[in-house]
Formats: structure tokens, sequence, C-alpha cells
């Protein structure tokens, strides 16, 4: 018998197998469709993620830029970061057609009207209007906006004057004789008493040389990023006052003493 049930298994085997065929095709099918629905929900569930991920990217890339911004105008690498207050952009002028910015810094702060704006590259502009708690800077390139620079490489002093266009700077009233060359940069004199000495303004892009115009053409762009950062410095430090002029019939100059010799005779 247990030969016979051998044989007997083994002719019923494929029916067996033909009978369990539809269920298995089934079970493989309804596996087949859950998967495809779960691997649908996991790759759009990883979508959402890479989303996210791009987004937190992107906003840990701009605080590390504007923290090395920060950074570059801290007290240690800054000249005049130690006389200054950081101020933070909150819009850009009510007219469109001027180059302003407001800031969230004001009388309150200590800013007042006149004071220098920088960045950790250069001048940025100057603070022309003053709130309580706000105020206006009117920027560099903002035309007739006007700077009295220096030359680095030979001393050269000249008015750097916004062009208010493309955000370029010009450098009017320069000889055509001026020793002036492309990539020459440009520092404050300090002569107007606003900035102080030494601060980057510009460098030459573009020098124009005719022998028919008295004055050469000079293009220069601006060292700082005008209409790039968040956040600026006000330089609040106060120059000191020049002494008032002495009044007329109050000269204390020394008075020259006269040649020894015969005194004159009077009439």
């Amino acid at each position: 018998l247990e030969a016979l049930r051998l044989s007997l298994s083994v002719l019923v085997h494929p029916l067996q197998q033909a009978a369990a065929a539809p269920a298995a095709m089934l079970g493989r099918l309804s596996d087949y469709f859950t998967s495809q629905d779960r691997l649908l929900k996991e790759n759009q569930e990883l979508k959402t993620k890479l989303l996210e991920y791009a987004a937190d990217a992107q906003k840990a890339q701009l605080l590390a830029t504007e923290q090395k911004h920060l950074a570059d105008m801290s007290p240690g690498r800054s000249r005049y970061a130690t006389d200054g207050v950081l101020a933070e952009m909150l819009s850009y002028g009510r007219n469109p057609f001027t180059r302003k910015l407001v800031l969230d810094k004001g009388l309150s702060q200590g800013v007042q009207s006149g004071m220098p704006v920088i960045d950790a590259d250069g001048v940025v502009g100057q603070v022309t209007a003053v709130g309580t708690f706000t105020s206006e800077a009117t920027l560099l390139t903002e035309k007739d906006q006007a700077v009295p620079v220096m030359l680095t490489r030979n001393g050269l002093r000249a008015i750097a004057v916004g062009s208010g266009k493309d955000g370029s700077i010009d450098v009017p009233f320069m000889p055509v004789s001026a020793d002036i060359q492309n990539g020459d940069l440009f520092v404050t004199s300090g002569i107007d008493g606003t900035y102080p000495p030494g601060l980057v303004v510009a460098r030459v892009t573009a020098v124009e040389k005719n022998a028919a115009y008295v004055f050469a053409k000079i293009t220069a762009k601006p060292a700082a990023g005008v209409d790039n950062h968040r956040f600026v410095r006000i330089l609040t430090a106060k120059r000191p006052e020049l002494p008032p002029p002495l009044p007329a019939g109050d000269d204390k100059r020394p008075v020259r003493e006269k040649a020894p010799g015969k005194a004159r005779a009077r009439p």
C-alpha cells in the first residue's frame, strides 16, 4: 500500500498544482498591487521629505552666508565695527525710482542723519532721514550722491558720484592726464568730515580718455554689496569737532619783532 500511495501521489501532484494555480495567481496579483500602492506612498513620502530637506538646506546656506557676513563686520575684523550699530534692512524706499533703504535703527539707538552705512566690503551709503525707531539710508549709487575718495595706488583725490543707473559710480571732473587705470581702488579720503578715511568705496572698471575733451570718463563699481546683503552697520562714532574760528580783532598770532635800528622820527 505504501508503494501504491507514492505512485498515486506522483500522478495526483499535477492535478493539485493545477487546482491551486488560480488561488496562487490571485495571491500574487494581490501582493503585486499592494506592493505598488505601498511603493507609491513611500515614493510620495520621500519626495515630500526631499522638498523639506531642500528647504532646510537652503535656509542653512542662507544662515551660513549671513553668519559669515556678520562675522566679517565683527569688531575683530572690521576697522570701524566697534563704533557702529548693526542694522537690518526692512524695505526699500517709498520711491521706486530712488536707491534708498529703510533700516530698523533710529534715534532710540543713537542714529543721526549723515552717519555712514557700511558692510564687510566697504561703503554702502549714508543715513539721510531718521525716525524714532527706523532710519532711511541713501545708497552710494543714488544719483548725485557724492563721496570724497582717494586712489590707494598714488593718493590721487577725487569725488565719486552715484550715476543712478545700473549700480555704477562716476568719477567726474578728472583731467585726461590723471593717472587712473582699470582696477584701481578708491577709498574714502576723510576730508568731508562724514566718512572716516580708509573705507573701501569702489574699483575702477572703465577709463575713457579722449584728447578732444578736457575731462576723462571714469566708471567704477561699488566694492560693497549695495543691493545684496540684509544686514549693514551704521557708524555712530562722531569725529572731533574743529575749534571755532577766532573772532575779529582777537588774533593771537605772534607779532614779528622789528629789526634793531634807529627809530624813525615822527612828523
